[in-house]
């Protein structure tokens, strides 16, 4: 059973979340032979005051 935690900054509509589960779900099927109703993912939208690379933070 796959599992991804994706986090990413910022907000995402529908529609990409679906696309994206898509693509995660296609690639794990065909790379690892694992069945897409298998595959498990959380996105985590983070608001880019609280994502910091180096000393930056994005928000």
């Amino acid at each position: 059973m796959p599992y991804i935690n994706l986090k990413i900054v910022g907000k995402l509509s529908q529609e990409q979340k679906q696309k994206i589960a898509r693509e995660f779900a296609d690639t794990l099927e065909r790379v690892a032979g694992k069945p897409k109703n298998a595959t498990y993912l959380v996105i985590d939208e983070v608001d880019g005051q609280n994502w910091a690379q180096g000393e930056k933070f994005f928000g």
